[in-house]
């Protein structure tokens, strides 16, 4: 599936358990119970999802309306008002529409269509999803991860751009940023 050009971190589940103290409390109630008798056979791992064909592969904005010119927009010749998104919503569909598109560094997009990470912010803007303000706010929360896990970096985008960065860690902090945007209930 391909990616139409723009116009114009996983969260560590186990780094956030061990910070919380939730793994040596679960090591203490593991330790105080019984030992397991025999455990019978485990029941058949389950086929992929979808139906015994596969899955269909998803675009990257699935589940999201489209943006809808109405007939005032189209009378006026204006774009569609943007579909609103919330900050952890947009770092989502950044992650999403990275991994379909490719990723890139050093440019916004390359000639295949491959994105840095402010290049994929970019195409999610232009693709009608959220406004200039939902990204400002959502390259802080990026910057905040950045900032609290030790890489004092003027920007995500000298970060994204350093040799040796990999795309897993551009979707890491991605997840980390977004997982902070949904606890802070942007």
């Amino acid at each position: 599936m391909t990616v139409p050009a723009p116009p114009f971190d996983r969260l560590d589940a186990h780094e956030l358990a061990q910070a919380l103290g939730l793994v040596e409390e679960i090591e203490q109630y593991l330790a105080g119970l019984p030992a397991p008798a025999a455990a019978p056979s485990p029941a058949p791992a389950p086929g992929p999802p979808g139906g015994p064909h596969g899955s269909v592969r998803q675009p990257w904005n699935h589940g999201q309306p489209l943006p809808r010119r109405s007939l005032l927009d189209l009378l006026a010749h204006r774009p569609a008002r943007p579909v609103e998104v919330t900050v952890a919503g947009h770092l989502r569909l950044t992650s999403r529409y990275l991994a379909e598109a490719g990723w890139t560094q050093g440019a916004l997009w390359d000639a295949r269509g491959r994105v840095c990470l402010l290049g994929a912010q970019t195409a999610v803007l232009a693709h009608g999803y959220g406004t200039a303000y939902t990204v400002r706010r959502a390259r802080a929360q990026v910057m905040e991860v950045l900032h609290a896990t030790g890489r004092a970096v003027p920007s995500p985008d000298v970060w994204n751009d350093r040799p040796g960065r990999r795309q897993a860690e551009v979707h890491a902090l991605l997840e980390r940023a977004g997982a902070r945007a949904r606890l802070l209930g942007i």
